[in-house]
């Protein structure tokens, strides 16, 4: 009979630790990831490929077999990233310069000023600086690459200005320090936005 007692007493233990067994694994269970803390992820270039007052920046990453081709492709999608932020700030800095002075009702001129300073920000992407690349070999053989490129505010600016006064009928409407100004307000502006 004591044996019979005993058994009863260790399977009684026995289930009663399988019970909370199961169910302390239940209560930590991370269904999705919920309750797990979120891994910080460093991007190499990210940082400095933020634009501020003086410099355009981007930055961008490729992966590819050939590390040649990795390191071209990085370089192409931050000239394409480069180009868009160009272009939208000299849109808006076209917009506010042709509304703040007397040309307003000249679109002719705000449509060869938007094509003329297209041509100036084409021209500058040739002679991007890289102001940041990194390679790394993947644990799959592929090889991926992080650039960060800029232009300078100036050179930009200064190419604006060559074109413009070389094209005759633009000269005559244009304002150079108005131009300088509401450019850097821009800027200035961009900086402040976290330069992306």
């Amino acid at each position: 009979m004591k044996t019979t007692t005993l058994r009863t007493i260790i399977l009684a233990i026995g289930v009663l630790g399988t019970v909370f067994a199961f169910s302390s694994c239940k209560g930590k269970k991370n269904v999705g990831g919920a309750g797990k803390k979120p891994t910080e992820i460093t991007i190499p270039c990210k940082d400095e490929g933020r634009s501020d007052k003086n410099y355009f920046r981007a930055d961008a990453s490729a992966t590819s077999q050939d590390m040649s081709l990795s390191r071209e492709k990085a370089l192409s999608a931050a000239k394409g990233k480069l180009a868009g932020l160009i272009n939208t700030k000299i849109k808006s800095v076209t917009d506010r310069y042709v509304n703040e002075t007397e040309v307003g009702q000249n679109s002719d001129f705000e449509q060869k000023f938007e094509n003329l300073t297209r041509e100036v920000v084409n021209q500058t992407l040739v002679d991007v600086a890289i102001i940041c690349e990194k390679n790394y070999q993947e644990a799959t053989g592929k090889y991926t690459t992080y650039v960060a490129i800029e232009v300078s505010k100036d050179a930009m600016l200064n190419g604006i200005n060559n074109s413009l006064t070389k094209d005759q009928k633009l000269r005559v409407d244009y304002d150079k320090m108005k131009f300088e100004q509401i450019f850097n307000e821009e800027m200035d502006k961009l900086e402040k936005e976290g330069g992306y």
